[in-house]
């Protein structure tokens, strides 16, 4: 597990930057994919090459049947799509981190100048950030990147090895004389473990999917509630804005009037 540490130091980093989903995501991939991977599938595949019987004493002809039937190891194909599904994530933290530095920069900026300067958009004064603008659509990226490359792995591994171990490999590849038969040790084992990551990388995908209307119903709700708040400064007694709107609807009235009595143009 040890060679897992700093990825999953930086993935802790992203916790405190994410949506309550994307936590739940964090989590999908700490405990059920990098420490099951790390505890227990690297010892259930241990002995896959060594531990394959073939029936027959050709030299060269187990490990053809092995590349046939493997052409990349579960255990590596699992370790390069926690790889590949962090690594958005990943770049989305990079971009925080760099937004962070720099409205930490505009802050002490603004307490050394008196004059009127830009105002830090995106982290408050704790340094708490605030997923919108730019960052929203690194984050929104960085989630259909996931998505795609979830997708991508789940078709790959079905394509490569299929859902199920199966005991039994039929091989007819040079240098085998003939239709070898091989034979898997602990297949059952095996395709116990070939399903729970295939479910932990669906999850992981559905996951992703309601992260995606979920940041799309959230930035929805806070722009409603913005103009709301906005078109009720409108119309507030004693507000510039008020006075400017009554003045508008006065003299539009004042000009029906006119029209109306003098003959005027209704413009």
């Amino acid at each position: 597990m040890g060679e897992w540490g700093f990825l999953s130091k930086l993935l802790d980093k992203v916790q405190s930057h994410s949506t309550v989903i994307g936590k739940v995501w964090m989590t999908v991939l700490f405990v059920f994919r990098i420490m099951v991977l790390g505890a227990g599938a690297e010892k259930v595949w241990g002995d896959e090459q060594s531990k394959m019987v073939c029936n027959t004493k050709q030299p060269g002809c187990t490990n053809v049947c092995y590349d046939h039937a493997f052409p990349i190891s579960h255990i590596r194909f699992w370790t390069l799509q926690i790889i590949f599904v962090a690594t958005p994530t990943l770049m989305y933290l990079g971009h925080v981190l760099h937004v962070i530095q720099k409205e930490r920069k505009l802050r002490e900026h603004l307490k050394s100048q008196a004059e009127r300067v830009k105002l830090p958009k995106y982290t408050d004064d704790k340094g708490k950030v605030d997923i919108k603008g730019e960052l929203l659509a690194s984050y929104m990226t960085s989630v259909v990147v996931k998505i795609l490359l979830e997708s991508a792995f789940i078709a790959g591994q079905y394509y490569l090895y299929g859902f199920v171990m199966v005991p039994k490999i039929e091989c007819t590849r040079y240098p085998c004389p003939y239709t070898v038969e091989c034979f898997m040790s602990r297949p059952t084992e095996k395709t116990v473990f070939i399903i729970f990551m295939l479910i932990v990388s669906c999850v992981s995908l559905l996951l992703n999917v309601i992260e995606i209307f979920y940041l799309i119903g959230y930035r929805s709700k806070k722009h409603h509630a913005k103009m709301t708040l906005k078109q009720r400064h409108l119309y507030l007694p004693g507000t510039e804005e008020s006075s400017k709107h009554a003045s508008r609807n006065k003299e539009n009235f004042c000009h029906l009037l006119s029209c109306f009595f003098l003959g005027g143009d209704f413009k």
